[in-house]
């Protein structure tokens, strides 16, 4: 039934500590009593996520009371903003108050992306008794590995312009002309001076405040991310979700890794969709690839279904569907799983002449024979790609030593005799970061110009002989020497077309450690390090090839790595030098790359 609505309402509620949290409300005009929707914001309430959502009164007219709430210090609401500080306490006071709205039935579900999805795990975490379900889209499960740094590397290009964003939001509050013209410009060019020193002269001068400064002063998964992280809180919840990604998403990490949690304990039904989306907007089109209109966002009327299941006891039929639904990029469809596909890896080895960097003809991606096709296991390790523990040491320490199944030793016994092929990387000139999960925009755009760099290694696949379908975790193995402490490896794999044109499809970023034993100069002891790309799905088509190009920056999108070793809230572009890096393969795969390939 769809019921006419009535005037939004503007309502106010006090948290335990008396600050005053303004509201939206949004009913059906009827008598009955209905569930209530809930989605808490810091960009101010007006926008109520219709960049990706329906309007707040197209799910009132479903049947439900709609409320978009402006977070501490946010909006009109008072009190001071401090980034995810106060939304444990604040998030169980705004389900309560909801729950006792006139006409509500006393049962509270939570939407929203991004921010808005942060606030319904806090809120979960309090475990108020009204809070029945939650629907968490593109979130930070982990916040160190999932939002702010990635593989050790901080995220600069989104984590500046989102604090900036922020910064905004603060001055308008404060009717600060000047500083909100100021960073507004700043929002559609951002200031970026010096790729290796990440501080932020702006936010230094217009936003003292900002989060920004500790998320840089905090390089390691120390006590300070701890306390900020949903995922030291959710021991103890357990609720039925509906998981919401995006392929192209920033935080795909968090939403996979909080759904592989959930659905490891909980008592109740966990699904997940991933769709072909960047961060926003959810449709059709992201980066150049359109993926059909398939690919427009099914989320309103899968989140209805949702609600109606578990707020107003409809049985909708999901229950009796697969728990993960995927979209094949490629074949731009709709594929329903048990579970996050994580198919026996099969192993693609390097093999080079040594000009893998100078021509893409030089550089092949070749199955690892041993008697026939082998499906060849990664050494596993414990960090961004392990979805059951927090917090884990440090990028930078814990991949130092990893391996693939054959033993590191005897696979570099005979080095002497391998020709490894050297990327240079300039500072004054990093590798340009173009699409993907982590750059601006983000999706699949074509790259042909930046794999013709002469500071990036391609490997490519012959011609595929059939359509190929990959479906989660991609990973790669390169056994590489350093001439500095500290040096970065970006994996992106990609699709190159028959007509020869590149389109990325899911890439890794990590900031390594150099032992000195290790270096370039002995040639003799390269050390293994594992990059977890992106998961994926995807049907590669026949005719393609597939295509592994490797990097020492992506910049802007990660900061610069200066190659001294030093963390980075420290250094700058004058410390920084050029770093050369030898990658090793030969003819018993000593460098692979592991692809998911899904049997269709």
């Amino acid at each position: 039934m769809v019921y006419p609505v009535g005037s939004k309402q503007t309502l106010s509620m006090l948290t335990r500590d008396g600050v005053r949290l303004d509201a939206d409300v949004y009913r059906p005009d009827s008598a009955d009593s209905f569930p209530v929707l809930l989605m808490r914001q810091p960009y101010g309430r007006a926008i109520a996520s219709t960049v990706v959502y329906a309007h707040p009164s197209w799910y009132a007219a479903q049947g439900y009371i709609v409320v978009i709430q402006d977070v501490r210090g946010r909006g009109s609401s008072t009190g001071e903003f401090e980034l995810f500080a106060h939304e444990i306490t604040d998030g169980e006071d705004a389900v309560n108050w909801a729950a006792n709205l006139p006409q509500s039935n006393g049962q509270v579900g939570m939407y929203g992306f991004s921010y808005q999805g942060m606030t319904q795990l806090y809120a979960a975490a309090a475990r108020p008794p009204a809070l029945k379900t939650i629907c968490p889209s593109m979130i930070g499960y982990d916040l160190y590995h999932d939002w702010a740094y990635e593989g050790g590397a901080f995220c600069y290009q989104l984590n500046l312009g989102w604090a900036i964003q922020l910064a905004s939001e603060t001055a308008r509050r404060q009717a600060n002309s000047d500083a909100y013209r100021t960073l507004y410009t700043a929002a559609r060019n951002l200031p970026i001076t010096d790729p290796v020193d990440l501080h932020s002269g702006i936010l230094n001068q217009l936003a003292p405040n900002s989060h920004y400064h500790d998320w840089l002063a905090h390089p390691e998964p120390d006590a300070y991310w701890q306390i900020l992280s949903p995922c030291s809180y959710m021991e103890n919840v357990d609720l039925p979700m509906l998981h919401i990604g995006g392929w192209y998403d920033t935080h795909l990490r968090g939403t996979l890794r909080f759904y592989r949690d959930m659905a490891a304990r909980s008592r109740f039904p966990q699904h997940l969709i991933v769709g072909p989306w960047a961060h926003l907007p959810w449709g059709r089109k992201v980066g150049s690839v359109d993926y059909g209109p398939e690919a427009n966002s099914p989320i309103d009327r899968l989140q209805l279904r949702w609600f109606d299941q578990f707020l107003k006891g409809i049985d909708t039929g999901l229950l009796d569907q697969p728990p993960v639904c995927l979209f094949e990029m490629g074949s731009n469809r709709w594929r329903q799983f048990d579970q996050f596909p994580s198919p026996a890896p099969i192993a693609y080895r390097l093999v080079t002449t040594g000009l893998a960097a100078m021509d893409e003809r030089e550089g092949r991606l070749e199955p690892v024979r041993d008697g026939g096709d082998a499906a060849r296991e990664p050494r596993r390790t414990r960090g961004d790609g392990d979805s059951t523990q927090c917090f884990a040491a440090s990028d930078k320490t814990q991949n130092s030593n990893l391996g693939s199944a054959d033993s590191p030793e005897a696979k570099t016994q005979n080095l002497k005799h391998c020709l490894p092929d050297t990327l240079v990387h300039d500072p004054w000139r990093p590798v340009p970061s173009l699409g993907g999960h982590a750059g601006f925009p983000a999706g699949s755009f074509e790259r042909s110009a930046i794999d013709c760099r002469s500071d990036v290694l391609t490997y490519t696949t012959e011609p595929l002989a059939a359509d190929l379908h990959l479906a989660g975790e991609i990973t790669v193995e390169l056994y590489c020497t350093a001439d500095t402490p500290s040096f970065d490896l970006c994996a992106i794999l990609s699709e190159v077309k028959p007509n020869g044109s590149v389109y990325n499809i899911t890439q890794a970023y990590q900031r390594l450690t150099s032992p000195r034993s290790a270096r370039l100069t002995s040639r003799i002891s390269p050390t293994p390090h594992q990059l977890t790309l992106q998961p994926t799905c995807i049907r590669i088509p026949q005719g393609s090839a597939i295509r592994l190009s490797i990097s020492a920056a992506c910049f802007p999108a990660y900061g610069v790595n200066p190659g001294t070793g030093a963390a980075v809230h420290q250094g700058c572009l004058l410390d920084a030098g050029v770093i050369t890096i030898a990658i090793f393969s030969e003819s018993n795969g000593l460098s692979c790359v592991y692809l998911a390939i899904q049997q269709n």
